[in-house]
């Protein structure tokens, strides 16, 4: 038994359908931001208000994630996954069809319920296979090709919203949701058989409290969730930035994308060069200091004249800087943050993810409260997230050390 269990668990698993999976809701919670301001204009509401489905996106994916987490144990990765996935479809279709605000508000919650298990589960299928050095090798590989999934979501958003409006965004999210729904119903395995125990009903709250009660796990998922706060901030306030103040157009603006992936290709490859004589601990802090020198960078350039002619060249090579500090710690974090519950992959990875993404949501409602059109909201903000970040790895660092 133990044999044919190690000969599944070095079996290869499609790496193309992994990134895809791990990629799409990335892809759905970008695609849609060239067309923020249309959004607004279309359903009557203030473009604060529009923001808000970002954060309304992110407390159904924390929610989503706790469940799909807990269910790839129960029922299986493979269940948990296509499940999901068809989930994510209906909301899909249900923003297609909305007329006002508040039905885009429950799309988007359905949405994001669906799509979280793209993130949760293809994470411990992951860690189900894989493990030490080469773990998190594969995880800045995977984080690299991730670059380019909020490349590709401005970028198409930008172009169907600007010659089609934003429905045709929405429309095309349903279709991809239901090409992969074919693509992992056929390409995806069960991966649950490899892990070494099942969580029952009872233990599960345990699990959480375990996890509540260590500060190493702790620490990771506020890391986890102030980098991807960064991100979807950046997301967020970005369209404000380039389209009303530099006043890109919307498929101009889908063309900053391809910053935010090269950005994030980066910091994975500096990531990755550097496990070869650097502890993973390490490379986050010095990711994190990369990281804050991009958003002392970017506070500086929103100090120089709105219509100065080289800003918007500062600017945005100060969103490079910020993101490839984020690109360089984030994959050691996830990486780093299960190794104490290896054996509950799934169930461990649901708290976790629950957490970080509530840490998530709250940056983004953070960010569209404090939204007024100034280029200093951004920078500000991030320091403040980045020196939080720092505190955080020094207290991980100063308990391995002892």
């Amino acid at each position: 038994m133990e044999k044919n269990i190690e000969k599944n668990k070095n079996k290869k698993i499609n790496l193309s359908l992994l990134i895809c999976l791990v990629g799409f809701p990335q892809i759905s919670e970008t695609i849609y931001t060239p067309s923020l301001t249309e959004i607004a204009q279309k359903y009557g509401v203030q473009l604060n208000i529009a923001q808000m489905t970002l954060s309304i996106y992110f407390i159904s994916f924390a929610l989503g994630v706790f469940f799909w987490g807990i269910g790839s144990d129960f029922f299986g990765r493979r269940k948990a996954m296509n499940l999901g996935i068809l989930v994510y479809v209906l909301g899909c279709f249900l923003c297609l069809a909305s007329k006002t605000i508040e039905l885009l508000f429950v799309g988007r919650f359905i949405q994001a319920f669906g799509a979280s298990t793209g993130s949760v589960t293809t994470q411990t299928i992951l860690r189900d296979n894989y493990s030490g050095n080469e773990r998190h090798q594969l995880f800045a590989k995977i984080s690299a090709a991730l670059a380019f999934s909020p490349a590709i979501g401005p970028l198409i958003g930008g172009l169907l919203g600007e010659f089609y409006g934003f429905r045709a965004v929405f429309l095309f999210l349903v279709i991809m949701g239901m090409i992969l729904l074919f693509w992992s119903l056929k390409g995806l395995p069960e991966t649950a058989m490899f892990t070494q125990t099942r969580v029952d009903t009872k233990k599960v709250f345990s699990v959480g409290k375990k996890m509540l009660l260590d500060r190493y796990t702790i620490s990771f998922g506020i890391l986890i969730g102030i980098f991807n706060g960064i991100l979807f901030s950046y997301h967020s306030e970005a369209p404000t930035i380039f389209i009303e103040k530099f006043h890109f157009t919307q498929s101009q603006y889908g063309f900053m994308g391809s910053i935010v992936a090269l950005a994030t290709v980066v910091g994975a490859w500096l990531s990755n060069r550097e496990l070869n004589h650097l502890a993973p601990e390490t490379i986050i802090t010095n990711g994190i200091k990369l990281a804050l020198l991009g958003a002392i960078f970017l506070g500086l350039t929103a100090s120089l004249p709105v219509h100065f002619v080289s800003q918007v060249t500062m600017y945005i090579l100060g969103i490079f800087i910020l993101l490839a500090g984020v690109g360089m710690a984030l994959p050691n974090c996830l990486s780093l943050a299960l190794v104490k519950f290896a054996s509950i992959a799934g169930t461990a990875g649901a708290f976790l993810s629950l957490g970080y993404y509530i840490v998530v949501s709250l940056c983004t409602f953070l960010i569209s409260l404090l939204h007024n059109g100034s280029l200093f909201v951004l920078p500000l903000f991030c320091l403040v997230l980045l020196l939080i970040s720092l505190l955080c790895i020094k207290s991980v660092t100063i308990k391995k050390e002892k």
